[in-house]
């Protein structure tokens, strides 16, 4: 599936600059992996809050049940399996339960400080669920234990009450908490924009500008190290140029823990998706994607290990047949090693098949002419000279693919992802086009679903690696592998 198949003779990290920049960002992981908890977390603003959800959560479900067992008096007790041992006046039943919901509503992201109101509706509908598990999970494990229904439903009913109503005053408490701090915004907007912008703001005097920029100066490096300089909470944008350098400015924003909102045109409410808000008297739209809880990584990565092993064992006859047959076709190694580009900036070896000739690499420089890929990003040719015969049918098949199963197991790429490209490839990118360097590549991804060979230039193929990245989730990693099985059965778009 990959688009260049060239050897780069370079040796080492050739990208030390850029793996420092982006690791810095936010350590050495995948964006998508869940950050270890700091100490220092827990006296920030996002600490605060999600130990006041915290509270307020386990608050609403202890007020539920002592409210539950007060009615529960007037009809039956708690059977006595049911009640090991009591703490603060609850039996053990409620706070296994209770870590139980808690552990659903971390689980389903709602101690994330987001102040949308799907989350309070979403908070009850798991709350819910909660109950409905327990239910489940009792009779499955004794039909006869007979649970007091008045309890248990005075306890749901006032759970789900009370846990709405105490995240709506949390979220009061925090916004009032916060009213009360000056508010850090740096401001990005044209120019007949920007004294408009500086004069609603600096009539609130809850708003202090560190700093300002011209939108068509948005992307540039010294717009990037200004802000850095400023040190802002917020940036305010308007009249942003309209391409996908709008997300590329919100993930690195996101590294360093700065808030991204769109003053929006009428074009942005349409196509550009945020939570609308209002701030500082402004119509705004949040910068939000995604929201990732860690889970559907682990998810993730527990399916690259465990595909790759069962692929490296169910295919090892297969592995067998194309090394013979690669010997017997050309002279040459079995294998092919590349170096490629990959999370935050590092380089490594990818495996390959071996398609082409031996002296492939050499004669790179006499092909560039020749060369199909519109921005000379890409290095394409459709009919390449230097692929034997047996190594067309290896790439259509995509099977010449399959050693990047052991990359998968040393770590260096998943299943699922941006593809990882040469260092040829990437010394000729746009700075927005290192936003694909942030998380783990992958053997296939949109890129290679939505026409593979077919995309001539390459800001479409980042353009969906950026989609990718925007609306990823563990449904969406399944629904890719899936299309990617069709299209290999069928043998579209590969040369």
């Amino acid at each position: 599936m990959a688009n260049s198949r060239t050897r780069e003779s370079v040796g080492g990290n050739v990208f030390p600059g850029l793996a420092k920049k982006l690791a810095s960002r936010s350590g050495e992981r995948d964006i998508r992996a869940p950050h270890p908890v700091q100490l220092s977390w827990l006296f920030s603003q996002q600490g605060y809050q999600t130990l006041l959800l915290l509270s307020c959560d386990l608050l609403a479900l202890v007020g539920a049940w002592k409210l539950g067992l007060k009615f529960n008096r007037l009809y039956s007790p708690i059977p006595p399996e049911l009640v090991w041992w009591e703490w603060f006046g609850l039996p053990s039943l409620f706070w296994g339960f209770a870590l139980g919901i808690l552990l659903i509503l971390a689980m389903g992201g709602l101690y994330h400080p987001r102040r949308d109101w799907k989350n309070y509706l979403r908070a009850g509908q798991l709350v819910s669920l909660g109950y409905i598990l327990s239910l489940v999970i009792s009779y499955c494990y004794d039909p006869t234990l007979d649970m007091p229904r008045s309890l248990f439903f005075m306890a749901w009913i006032g759970s789900v009450i009370l846990v709405i109503g105490l995240r709506l005053l949390a979220t009061l408490v925090t916004q009032l908490r916060a009213y009360q701090q000056q508010v850090r915004v740096f401001l990005i907007a044209p120019a007949e924009r920007l004294e408009l912008l500086l004069h609603t703001l600096e009539k609130q005097s809850h708003y202090a500008i560190v700093g300002t920029a011209q939108a068509n100066a948005a992307y540039a490096p010294e717009t990037w190290q200004a802000i850095l300089q400023a040190n802002p909470q917020e940036v305010l944008a308007a009249n942003l140029p309209p391409t996908d350098l709008a997300s590329t400015l919100y993930w690195q924003l996101r590294q360093r823990g700065i808030h991204l909102r769109l003053v929006p045109s009428s074009l942005d409410i349409l196509y550009r998706r945020g939570v609308p808000e209002i701030f500082a008297a402004l119509p705004t739209l949040r910068a939000e994607v995604t929201y990732l809880n860690g889970l559907e990584y682990r998810l993730k990565r527990g399916l690259d290990v465990v595909g790759a092993l069962l692929g490296v064992v169910l295919l090892a006859p297969v592995f067998i047949v194309v090394a013979v047959g690669i010997r017997i076709t050309s002279p040459g190694p079995v294998f092919f090693c590349q170096e490629r580009v990959g999370l935050r900036g590092r380089v490594f070896q990818m495996w390959k098949f071996r398609t082409m000739d031996c002296n492939a690499h050499h004669r790179q420089a006499e092909l560039e002419t020749a060369n199909e890929s519109c921005d000379g990003i890409l290095f394409k040719i459709k009919d390449d000279p230097r692929i034997t015969p047996f190594g067309r049918w290896l790439r259509r098949t995509s099977i010449d693919e399959l050693p990047q199963l052991f990359n998968i197991l040393f770590g260096q790429m998943s299943l699922v992802g941006p593809r990882p490209l040469p260092v040829r490839d990437v010394q000729r990118f746009n700075s927005w086009h290192h936003i694909r360097h942030h998380v783990l590549p992958g053997i296939t991804g949109l890129w290679q679903i939505s026409g593979r060979s077919k995309i001539g230039q390459f800001d479409e193929a980042a353009r969906l690696d950026l989609y990718y990245i925007d609306n990823w989730s563990f449904n969406l990693d399944l629904e890719i592998l899936v299309e990617t099985l069709r299209i290999v059965l069928f043998q579209q778009g590969a040369y």
